[in-house]
């Protein structure tokens, strides 16, 4: 069987996901792709938008308006065994020869290969070690050293001979090669003397009739003629009479022994106590898993036990990483699972800085605007680059959906200098956009109260306190009065469950341009809340504020510098 010269598929490379906060929003999803887009405008390959979080029923609008796809869910990128394995490796299978396995470690420089059945379910491994083992030569065990358990046919491929006769040649048994050099008598008494079956002996010989029929007689398995000599018709004949196997092989007598023992199949040399991984597995416990494990070759299986891939131990201590573009955001709290642990390449947002440090320089574009899309927007607009009209689209409503159709007080003339710039690329009316984006279903009508507090919440650190603010934007407060006892046992749920020591819900109506304020924890904070009471002592009334990042969190910023600072 000709040995594959091409090497095992690498290590899949990821795609360097382009992805807002978790719970993301219109700006959050509308931005991944546009930003996604000017790369890819800009001649710069293997970025894709990505998300982290659910859809809404605002997100659905947008995207189904201008014709756009949903982008990837990513539940993490915390590394794992998938991300380091080499797929289809070399291996070979139990019916495979020891001379194919050694064939495979030399040409390809590996110490272990994987063993497989017909299913391809794993069966263990073989190494330069057993194999070694294997072929050492071993002086006191000499009726050792000559078995082969193999098959006629097996034996043939391995010497890299020719077919003459062959009966019975699949069977695989237990065999015994003898080299023929002696003289014709102790050939003959040498079998006795050993206790070596003679319908199991292969006997390697060269250009020598009287072995040829003395083996005959013997009835042995197989005789191999070596030196590329041939045996005489008349003896051929009297083989086939005899029902004795005959094959030829160009190379000299000791070398087409040593072949034959490596004709031995690989099934009896196999290794079982192979070290096993599922594609699914974290790193950093496959990590700890094998640092005191001395195995040449780690293996990943399926739930069926079928071989997948393969990796070593310098595979898991220099892994790829995967790189992350954070867009709509900077703080390692509300990026995808595992962001911690892979490369933060680039960060787009218009928020406050929260962001980790990183182990080395990257491109850090943060601009007081009122929403990413309208960075991005200018990212276009600044390059020279006209965005197609979904693209526009998209970019229109995140800015509309973020500045509250250029209302909310993180407005800048910018913002609605790029809306502009975009309206007639999109061929679309803003008025009609936030119309779309604001009537497309209440969060608080739709969703349980539970949700409703997930669905837009970005938790913080401010000194040693933790929290969480949450926004929802309704057209009017009908749907509020409706749930609020629901939304505050939700809110409560939610701070106990992530050990804040508040959270908040900022309920806006659009229409009014004012807030309610929710607020469950620390009572000392509550009560420092000066604004008016809507119902005491949890739900505040917050005229004129509707912006959570320019509003709301200056004003608890300060609450809780107070609180630090004490009387």
């Amino acid at each position: 069987m000709p040995v594959p010269t091409n090497p095992p598929s690498a290590r899949t490379p990821k795609p360097t996901y382009i992805i807002g906060h978790k719970n993301p929003d219109a700006d959050a999803i509308c931005s991944a792709l546009a930003y996604a887009a000017f790369k890819e405008a800009s001649g710069q390959t293997g970025f894709k938008p990505a998300r982290c979080g659910n859809s809404n029923a605002r997100i659905d609008a947008i995207l189904g308006r201008f014709g756009a796809a949903l982008p990837q869910f990513v539940g993490d990128v915390i590394p794992r065994i998938e991300d380091i394995m080499h797929r289809d490796p070399y291996k070979v299978r139990v019916d495979d020869t020891c001379a194919r396995a050694l064939e495979l470690l030399d040409l390809h420089d590996v110490r272990a290969l994987p063993v497989v059945g017909d299913d391809g379910r794993l069966e263990g491994y073989v190494s330069i070690f057993s194999l070694g083992d294997y072929f050492i030569p071993k002086p006191k065990r000499a009726t050792s050293m000559r078995k082969v358990t193999s098959s006629i046919n097996a034996i043939i491929r391995s010497i890299g001979g020719v077919e003459v006769i062959a009966y019975d040649a699949a069977t695989v048994q237990e065999l015994y090669v003898r080299v023929a050099a002696m003289e014709l008598e102790s050939f003959g008494k040498s079998a006795t003397v050993e206790g070596i079956p003679t319908n199991l002996s292969v006997i390697v010989v060269g250009d020598r009739a009287d072995v040829h029929l003395r083996a005959i007689e013997m009835g042995v398995r197989i005789i191999i003629v070596t030196g590329g000599h041939r045996m005489r018709p008349e003896i051929l004949e009297r083989a086939k009479a005899a029902r004795v196997s005959v094959a030829y092989a160009d190379t000299d007598s000791a070398t087409t022994a040593w072949a034959v023992r490596a004709a031995t199949l690989v099934g009896g040399l196999v290794q079982r106590d192979a070290y096993t991984f599922k594609p699914q597995e974290k790193l950093s416990v496959a990590r700890r898993r094998i640092v005191q494990n001395p195995a040449l070759i780690c293996h990943v299986i399926d739930e069926d036990g079928r071989l997948l891939g393969v990796f070593t131990k310098t595979d898991i201590i220099n892994p790829p990483r995967a790189k992350l573009v954070l867009v709509d955001h900077n703080e390692l709290s509300q990026a995808v699972d595992g962001a911690a642990e892979v490369e933060i390449a680039e960060v787009v947002d218009h928020h406050r800085l929260g962001n980790a440090p990183t182990t080395q320089p990257i491109l850090f574009v943060n601009r007081p605007l009122g929403s990413t899309c309208s960075i991005v927007a200018d990212m276009f607009r600044t390059a020279g680059l006209r965005p197609t009209p979904q693209i526009a689209g998209l970019m229109m409503c995140g800015i509309i959906s973020d500045t509250l159709l250029l209302q909310s007080p993180t407005t800048t003339p910018l913002d609605a200098d790029l809306l502009q710039w975009l309206t007639p690329i999109a061929d679309a009316d803003p008025r009609g956009l936030a119309d779309m984006i604001f009537n497309a279903g209440s969060v608080l009508a739709t969703l349980s109260p539970a949700a409703a507090v997930r669905a837009d919440c970005k938790q913080y650190r401010e000194g040693e306190r933790r929290f969480s603010v949450s926004q929802v934007e309704e057209l009017g407060f009908t749907n509020f009065w409706k749930c609020e006892d629901g939304l505050l046992e939700a809110l409560e749920k939610y701070r106990a469950e992530n050990g804040l020591n508040f959270a908040c819900l900022l309920v806006t109506d659009i229409d009014t341009q004012s807030s309610l304020l929710l607020v469950r924890g620390e009572a000392e904070l509550v009560q420092a809340i000066t604004y008016p009471q809507k119902r005491p002592p949890d739900i505040f009334d917050l005229p004129g504020i509707v912006s959570r990042k320019k509003q709301l969190m200056p004003y608890l910023s300060s609450l809780l510098g107070a609180a630090t600072d004490g009387p």
